[in-house]
């Protein structure tokens, strides 16, 4: 067994697991019972929860999966850039899709 991904939480952990047996990969989550104890014990990859596959055999294949997960989970905490209202010409934050001031709907890039 070798681990292929350390997770920030559970949820995080089981969605990785569910990717990766998605593939036909055998995977196990571990140290999902330590996460409530956060605060006693110090975080390290050791007690935050990770996920493993079942055949050494597997690793490669399944560490992809899990790399490109994690980059699509970084990319969507990039921000998206500020646009201006081309009705209004209000500058607004990337996340709006419509303006508040005049309610124009963003224009797609």
């Amino acid at each position: 067994m070798k681990r292929i991904y350390t997770a920030h939480d559970p949820t995080e952990a089981h969605l990785v697991k569910g990717l990766i047996e998605a593939d036909g990969i055998e995977a196990i989550v571990q140290g999902e019972h330590l996460f409530p104890l956060r605060g006693s014990l110090p975080v390290t990859a050791d007690t935050n929860p990770s996920v493993w596959v079942v055949n050494d055999m597997d690793f490669d294949q399944g560490r992809t999966i899990a790399q490109a997960y994690d980059r699509g989970a970084r990319a969507s905490q990039t921000p998206a850039p500020h646009w201006h209202c081309p009705q209004c010409g209000e500058e607004l934050e990337g996340q709006f899709t419509a303006c508040w001031k005049c309610g124009a709907i963003r224009p797609l890039a």
